[in-house]
């Protein structure tokens, strides 16, 4: 197999991968002891059947520049097929900004073709390309050097086999129509906005018991300090101190460094210097919040009035559609946009776009009066009432 280790021998297989229709790509990274993962292998391959296409990219290598790679991501006439593509797409837009064009996600693509939710590489490699797959390697230190010869060939097979899964994928889609279905999940895939955590609105990630303005004030600077800490020395957030400390340190309301001392749940690393500094300034920052610059939380779900009879026949007709369509039912609504629904809400995901094909049109019409279910065997229909 072949290893590529230099600039030069990256831009020579990039610009032939660039005369192909298609390249499928994978990485291999540690984020146990970071903030931001560390890339340690990248995989490519061109269409084929065998190895011979298919190269490892050593990115720790002295000197060797990712620059022909990105060059062949803004390529717009090659297509770049990941699987489970959201941890190594963050990895290419934190260090280049830069976004795969056009991608394809095999992961997204067998949702919507009826494989399940989230459905493993593993289990495609299985039904589709009706090979075994080895994963004993799947958890090694991959920035330890030299690679050994099952790493390598474990690695490789992510991206070898990903040829046929998505030539057959992509088929399959053309065939259903269902091609557009994934391209508005890719917008999500592909929009900056999904990679970029503002510490500002860290605080909106911790889970607490209670929503008062001034408490969700010092929860919001004590999140904003540990991600900006985190963020600045690379250092994983829960390395910094962990929520539940956070949200102790929020009732606490410590002022000193003895109150700190005190505080069970704070790591001991963290009750002197630069992080008992930070948090003493981010709780007395919170305290000190004006009210009309506190956070609100969001109670619009709060005094909603769900039908709870309306709700079951959403569940209803959700499992009747998506079984029909052949797509998990946890992609198209969980059970808290049903109750929604129920509710009044009109701004859910499921209204919209491709899931209102499958699902949010028929809801509504439930919702109005204009259709009702029936039970014929083990199948439910859908009656017309206007």
């Amino acid at each position: 197999m072949k290893r590529i280790t230099n600039t030069q021998d990256l831009a020579a297989f990039c610009e032939e991968a660039a005369r192909h229709a298609y390249v499928t790509v994978d990485t291999e990274f540690l984020r146990e002891r970071t903030y931001y993962s560390k890339l340690c292998l990248i995989q490519l391959a061109m269409p084929g059947d065998t190895n011979d296409t298919a190269v490892l990219v050593d990115p720790l290598s002295d000197g060797l520049s990712l620059e022909p790679l990105y060059k062949l991501f803004r390529d717009t006439s090659v297509v770049k097929v990941f699987h489970a593509a959201r941890q190594d797409l963050e990895i290419f837009f934190v260090d280049a900004q830069v976004f795969p064009e056009p991608l394809f996600d095999t992961q997204v693509a067998a949702m919507v073709c009826g494989f399940g939710e989230q459905v493993g590489y593993e289990t495609l490699v299985r039904r589709i390309a009706k090979a075994p797959l080895d994963k004993t390697s799947r958890f090694t230190d991959w920035s330890r050097r030299p690679l050994t010869e099952a790493q390598m060939t474990y690695a490789l097979a992510d991206v070898t086999h990903l040829r046929m899964i998505y030539e057959h994928l992509a088929q399959k889609l053309e065939e259903t129509g269902r091609s557009r279905w994934v391209q508005e999940e890719i917008e999500v895939l592909t929009s900056p906005e999904t990679y970029i955590v503002e510490p500002r609105e860290a605080w909106k990630r911790v889970k607490t018991r209670t929503n008062a303005p001034k408490f969700l004030a010092i929860v919001r600077e004590l999140a904003a300090f540990r991600e900006i800490y985190a963020q600045e020395r690379n250092i994983p957030r829960n390395r910094v101190f962990k929520d539940d400390a956070l949200v102790e340190l929020a009732s606490n309301k410590p002022k000193s460094e003895e109150d700190l001392g005190r505080t069970r749940l704070l790591l001991r690393e963290a009750r002197r210097g630069e992080i008992a500094a930070g948090i003493l300034k981010a709780v007395a920052a919170g305290v000190d919040c004006a009210p009309k610059e506190m956070p609100e939380p969001d109670r619009s779900r709060e005094k909603l009035q769900v039908n709870p009879a309306l709700a079951d026949l959403l569940r209803v007709l959700l499992k009747a559609k998506t079984e029909s369509a052949g797509v998990a039912a946890k992609l198209i609504a969980p059970a808290s946009d049903l109750d929604g629904i129920a509710a009044g809400l009109r701004d859910v995901p499921a209204l919209s776009g491709w899931r209102r094909e499958v699902f949010g049109a028929d809801a509504l019409r439930l919702c109005e009066g204009k259709i009702a279910l029936a039970a014929k065997g083990s199948d439910v229909r859908i009656v017309p009432l206007d």
